[in-house]
């Protein structure tokens, strides 16, 4: 493979890694690498030639790479691989991943490359195939070229999709392995996508009518412009839905994710400055690769409410229990929904107390959720920030399908059942198919948000964010709700929670920034912030300085 190998070396050159300082290294976390944009092309070229490798071991399958720093601002950028089935890069090639990133010299890298061939049993000569796409900021293009280079220096096949949402890449590359088979996830096009989540859209509503208008607040990212083109798709004579899509600009890089979207929502509890809020309007946030989903309102009289990931999971939850119920197949299927250790109290109890489901909690990060998701037939799982998805079986989808109706009722819930899973992106969290589940279900029950808000209380909770020194030196247990290093912060925090009612704290490192997140709630909002703040304060003390 001596012509490989100069070509590869050859490239690796053209799109040199950054040394970082000495003792750091580049880390494929659960976002993949994130970071500033400038260190970005040699990782994005050596991330290349790992897809080749993984398409190659997976019997030349197709496999993605998503060029995106989702909420992260413009001057950010990131690259991370999507298996076949449109998941997450499996784990034990995060390993192999962070080791070839970090090989120190083109040589080392060639070498590096042939030995993992080696052990993984690879045949360099077989077919490989790789499919990507980028968000708007402007980085992408040259990361976008770095990877390509990697691709025809391995002489992997390759299809640029150009400006996607995340969660649209996913559904590319499941619909590319599935095409032409009995698991066929849909064409196989970003047109493609549109018209199997419209049709899926129109089949769930069954004719019913969506009250009142929605604005949707798109972070000025990539999910703007194909919102816009999601809604020529849906036909205006079966469906009435007012849209104002605000946030949209996506000519401005310096303003992606400023002051809006989805995070900013989540951390800061209010509505983005601009536009400013209409009273009693529904209105929801995406993030900057629309894969984050927040619904909010404006009370004339009480203020801001949000509704976040936890409540469109009990949502999503309480809706198809209740039509798995009317389907007559509750004693056949089972659900679960899976949350994290940032679900609020309130949620986790109002699943288990009133819901009757079983509820599991995972480290956070959509990989281990998404995983916990597949034990069950329908495996609901969303992080507070709005992240999140529904996983069907295939003994789940089968039983929509082929069960016999004894009754229009139990038709009409089959065939609900059947239309939300093919309206729920199940490869990934997606927020504008996540946007229409919530749209569909308000239809069904007739909810305003401030019915569905009246589900149940949340617990006054803050999130705070501390800059640290070292982020690595803060380590978890129990599903990331305590510290088992530093060794007495654990102690510390534990002894800031019994101070207030109804508390519960931790912190943990961030997956994607050299900074801690500190989680507080309490029973009431002031004990709540000073619970958050103490803890902070705790964090501080191990290394850092609160933001």
């Amino acid at each position: 493979m001596a012509q490989h190998d100069e070509r590869i070396l050859a490239a690796a050159q053209k799109h040199a890694i950054v040394p970082l300082e000495k003792g750091q290294l580049y880390k494929y976390g659960t976002a993949g690498f994130r970071m500033k944009a400038d260190l970005l092309e040699g990782v994005t070229f050596r991330v290349g030639l790992l897809a080749s490798l993984r398409s190659r071991k997976l019997n030349s399958q197709t496999i993605g790479v998503m060029i995106t720093a989702s909420h992260n601002p413009a001057v950010d950028n990131g690259v991370k691989i999507v298996d076949p089935m449109g998941e997450m890069l499996e784990q034990d090639w995060e390993r192999l991943a962070t080791n070839l990133v970090n090989a120190p010299s083109p040589e080392a890298l060639v070498q590096y490359y042939n030995q993992l061939a080696t052990e993984l049993k690879v045949d360099l000569s077989a077919p490989a195939k790789v499919i990507y796409g980028r968000d708007t900021r402007p980085s992408g293009h040259t990361l976008v070229t770095a990877l390509a280079a990697a691709l025809d220096a391995t002489e992997t096949e390759h299809v640029d999709y150009k400006i996607l949402t995340t969660p649209q890449l996913h559904y590319l590359v499941r619909a590319t392995n599935t095409e032409g088979t009995p698991t066929s996830y849909g064409e196989v096009s970003e047109v493609g996508y549109y018209k199997k989540m419209a049709d899926a859209f129109v089949r769930a509503l069954k004719g019913r009518r969506i009250n009142g208008p929605l604005v949707v607040d798109c972070a000025n990212g990539v999910g703007g412009p194909k919102l816009a083109e999601f809604l020529k798709h849906i036909p205006k004579d079966k469906v009435d839905w007012d849209v104002k899509i605000v946030n949209d600009d996506v000519l401005r890089p310096e303003v992606l994710n400023l002051d809006s979207g989805a995070d900013f929502v989540k951390t800061k509890q209010r509505a983005p400055p601009k536009p400013a809020p209409q009273p009693g309007v529904r209105t929801c946030s995406l993030d900057g690769d629309a894969d984050r989903l927040i619904y909010y309102w404006v009370d004339p009289d009480t203020g801001f409410f949000m509704l976040d990931g936890d409540r469109i999971s009990s949502l999503a939850a309480s809706f198809i229990g209740d039509l798995v119920q009317g389907a007559g197949l509750q004693d056949e299927l089972r659900i679960g929904v899976v949350q994290t250790a940032y679900a609020n109290g309130a949620s986790t109890n109002y699943i288990r107390s009133h819901l009757k489901l079983p509820v599991m909690c995972t480290p956070t990060g959509v990989k281990h959720l998404h995983h916990v998701a597949q034990s069950f037939d329908i495996g609901v799982y969303f992080e507070a920030n709005g992240h999140g998805t529904v996983l069907f079986s295939p003994d789940a989808l089968r039983a929509f399908k082929t069960t016999e109706p004894q009754s229009p009722a139990q038709q009409d819930a089959l065939t609900t059942l059947a239309a939300l899973s093919d309206l729920i992106n199940q490869t990934v969290g997606d927020a504008i198919s996540d946007m229409l589940l919530v749209e569909v279900i308000l239809a069904h029950k007739n909810w305003s948000l401030r019915d569905w808000a009246m589900t149940y209380n949340d617990l006054p909770n803050r999130l705070v964010r501390v800059v640290v020194g070292n982020k690595d030196l803060f380590q978890t247990t129990d599903a990331e709700r305590r510290l088992s290093h530093p060794e007495g912060a654990q102690e510390q925090i534990d002894a800031a929670v019994k101070k207030y009612k109804d508390a519960r704290a931790f912190a943990r490192a961030s997956g994607t920034e050299n900074a801690c997140r500190v989680y507080a709630e309490a029973a009431t909002n002031s004990e709540a912030t000073e619970l958050a703040k103490q803890v902070a304060q705790i964090i501080e003390r191990f290394g850092g300085n609160s933001q």
